[in-house]
């Protein structure tokens, strides 16, 4: 278990040869189901450390190898298990309240996290479907803490500061202030988050969740913050579940700022669905993985007004009092 660092691009690898004893899809127990030795009974959400990490707060020192660079994989890896219930479909199955719960014990967790000295960066994700390369089924999601600051958000803090500096404003209030203005492209909004099906989409339904409020980290969200939050993750994912009359496989990704606070940085959320249709695969081939390039096969526009025809039959059933555009 150790950290190899890639100079061409400046960015670390989590090595760990512990993973390759990771159970795939079992079929005879899971082990987040209530009432197993590693989840005991009665509760609601469990939030419990991965039993095959790619990081560890004792994790082994490292040796050196010629010129190469290496370091110790320190960090936290966590599971969130979101409900006792074993066959939920997706978030929008566990009721608001429920839901919201594991989001407040996802922020306390964090905030626990950021007091340990070597963590720099804190990362919430969740995995949906095979095609993912889920290895267990029971709802559930993730979370990373971090002995660095990953390139995706150096990248994206780098952007947002330089706005910043050349207009005095934040680069993603700036951009969701022009999606509301010209109103194509956003999906719903309950007046503190907005779920958009961004401009410069890389995947056909992808969409992201945006705090109205500049706020960097979800450590800083409010109580009834966090219930906003939760209600544009079930829209979000019932949409993306009957846009095309199936399970939508999907990243759900936490884009946060680092632990060390940075103003410029706005958070938000990034889901990437791997479908075009509701029979293909959007595959990462060449193009994306050998330049890091997407290629869009249709408009986002299309794809936002699919999007919004189902967001309208999906929400009056979760959120009556949230707005469909």
């Amino acid at each position: 278990m150790e950290l190899r660092y890639n100079p061409l691009i400046g960015e670390w690898i989590m090595v760990s040869s512990v993973r390759e004893a990771r159970p795939w899809q079992p079929s005879d127990r899971c082990p987040f189901d209530e009432g197993n030795e590693e989840t005991g009974t009665g509760w609601r959400f469990l939030i419990l450390p991965n039993r095959f990490p790619m990081l560890s707060p004792n994790a082994p020192k490292v040796r050196s190898v010629d010129d190469f660079k290496a370091r110790r994989s320190l960090g936290y890896c966590m599971v969130i298990v979101e409900s006792p219930k074993h066959d939920l479909k997706d978030l929008h199955e566990i009721p608001l309240d429920d839901l919201a719960l594991v989001m407040k014990g996802v922020r306390d967790e964090m905030i626990k996290l950021e007091g340990s000295g070597f963590v720099k960066y804190i990362y919430f994700f969740r995995n949906k479907g095979k095609e993912i390369g889920v290895s267990l089924t029971h709802p559930h999601s993730q979370m990373y803490a971090l002995p660095y600051v990953p390139l995706r958000i150096r990248l994206e803090l780098r952007n947002m500061r330089r706005h910043m500096k050349r207009t005095g404003k934040c680069l993603l209030c700036s951009i969701l202030d022009e999606e509301v203005k010209l109103g194509e492209r956003v999906i719903y909004t309950n007046g503190d988050f907005y779920i958009v099906k961004p401009y410069y989409s890389m995947w056909p339904y992808e969409v992201h969740v945006i705090p109205r409020r500049h706020v960097q980290k979800m450590t800083q969200l409010t109580d009834d913050e966090l219930v906003k939050l939760t209600d544009a993750l079930r829209v979000t994912t019932a949409m993306l579940d009957n846009v095309l009359g199936r399970d939508m496989p999907y990243i759900m990704a936490f884009h946060q700022g680092p632990v060390k606070n940075d103003d410029s940085y706005h958070m938000h959320v990034e889901f990437y669905p791997m479908l075009r249709d509701a029979n293909k695969l959007k595959y990462a081939a060449g193009v994306e993985w050998g330049l890091w390039t997407f290629t869009y096969d249709s408009l986002p526009e299309d794809k936002a007004r699919e999007l919004k025809e189902t967001c309208r039959k999906v929400t009056p059933i979760l959120n009556p009092q949230g707005n469909c555009t």
